[in-house]
């Protein structure tokens, strides 16, 4: 922080997942270290609620439910909570007097952006995925700033406020380097820390059809699938590891020479940070189609390919391996794509437009 500022107060809005939670995290990090002082408003059941007191950071609570791809009586509920949810946060505002309120999205975001905007408090968005979610999609034309991972979201905003910074991303993920090519290509195998069973699924299919393919796998399954699936990695003979959880993921992608995940928005940020090809299998249930439209965007690119949630098995997941392993210019190429879309200062960036608001 410059010494001729002053510190100031700032609120963080979006929860639920570690794809809304994380990089709200990164940025009140950075606020936290240039002197502010940061709160976070979440819900009960969502990540937030353990990772922001982890870090030390406060944080007060609102209900809410989604409203968003949900059946008609979990709306009718998020209907009835919102007044009360936008009332109790307009008392947090009230309080705290927060200089700009940041909103990662999800739908605890929403009755916070819509008491910020009764109150007249500048709201700074970052919208994670190539089609805005629900609560910023219909509060775009309201916000102060709007800041985007992907160049075609920057339509949805106000052109005049919108600029391309990306997603936060942890600097181990920017300091892995360029992976010569080996005697065998290493494939790293993740559907995040809960598992995903079209990739686990797909995964044992293809243990018995590698033929003459010299890969190594790394599989993170996921704690549910991970008894169920290690007797039979290890039956079949296969190089590699299995594991329900890796705790130190950027060693597992600086180790691989193709990451085969879903299409989250940090998982594609990561992916990028760390210049790795990638076959992304979006997931088909995630709102409005996000992750469809992350995976395109990175197809679109270069740096991945993309396989439907319905037609990846373990026959396709081999195929789309091989031919990347008979073709390493293939494979480097998609690494130089997939680190051009880095952006390695999103959340110094998000810290200046904040600040920038006081």
């Amino acid at each position: 922080m410059k010494q001729d500022s002053k510190p100031a107060s700032f609120v963080m809005a979006g929860g639920g997942t570690g794809g809304h939670v994380m990089p709200a995290l990164a940025v009140a990090r950075e606020l936290r270290a240039r002197g502010h002082a940061v709160r976070f408003i979440g819900t009960r059941r969502g990540l937030e609620a353990k990772l922001a007191p982890a870090e030390g950071f406060p944080i007060e609570w609102i209900e809410i439910g989604g409203l968003n791809r949900v059946g008609l009586r979990k709306a009718l509920i998020t209907l009835a909570e919102l007044p009360f949810s936008v009332w109790t946060a307009s008392r947090m505002l009230d309080r705290d007097r927060p200089a700009a309120v940041f909103s990662m999205g999800g739908f605890v975001a929403g009755p916070v952006l819509l008491a910020a905007l009764w109150k007249r408090v500048p709201v700074v968005v970052m919208e994670p995925n190539a089609i805005p979610g629900f609560t910023h999609r219909n509060l775009a034309r309201f916000v102060a700033r709007a800041l985007v991972s992907f160049p075609e979201t920057v339509k949805w905003f106000p052109p005049a406020v919108t600029e391309v910074t990306g997603m936060p991303v942890r600097e181990e993920f920017f300091a892995i380097h360029p992976k010569p090519p080996g005697s065998k290509l290493t494939v790293l195998i993740t559907g995040g820390s809960q598992g995903s069973r079209t990739l686990n699924r797909a995964a044992q299919e293809s243990w018995p059809l590698w033929g003459s393919t010299l890969v190594r796998i790394i599989h993170q399954t996921g704690p549910s699938a991970y008894q169920q699936l290690e007797p039979s990695f290890r039956a079949s003979g296969i190089d590699g590891e299995i594991s329900p959880f890796l705790a130190d993921m950027p060693a597992a992608f600086a180790a691989a020479d193709v990451v085969i995940s879903r299409a989250g928005m940090s998982t594609v940020s990561e992916l990028a940070a760390a210049g790795k090809p990638s076959i992304l299998v979006p997931l088909p249930t995630a709102a409005d189609q996000h992750q469809l439209r992350n995976a395109e965007a990175m197809e679109r690119i270069g740096a991945a390919r993309m396989v439907l949630d319905a037609e990846f098995n373990g026959q396709r997941l081999v195929e789309e391996v091989s031919r990347m392993a008979r073709d390493p210019a293939l494979l480097k190429m998609m690494g130089q794509a997939a680190r051009s879309f880095a952006k390695p200062d999103a959340a110094r960036r998000a810290a200046d437009v904040l600040e920038s608001l006081r």
